[in-house]
């Protein structure tokens, strides 16, 4: 703003910008995005009986891979959810 009378406040106060919370961040998002990938290579691993089971096979869990932008967890437990569903018309 060019002309700031005194009483006026601007809407939104300038953030602190805070380079080690930053850096903690980008390291703790990076870590939980590891866990994440480690936990779907370790379900590859299982056997089909297994991952029928839990309510997902593995075309779910390739989808859940490749799309690393949408949350994988969420991916997988709609399809668990969508298993359970029709769960007694097999």
């Amino acid at each position: 703003m060019a002309h700031l009378l005194s009483s006026e406040r601007p809407l939104h106060a300038a953030a602190p910008f805070r380079p080690l919370l930053a850096l903690a961040t980008f390291f703790a998002n990076a870590r939980k995005r590891r866990a994440e990938r480690v936990a779907l290579r370790d379900l590859l691993e299982y056997d089909v009986h297994r991952l029928d089971d839990l309510g997902i096979n593995r075309l779910d869990l390739f989808e859940a891979i490749d799309s690393p932008t949408t949350r994988p967890g969420l991916k997988l437990a709609r399809a668990r959810a969508e298993s359970a569903r029709h769960w007694l018309d097999r």
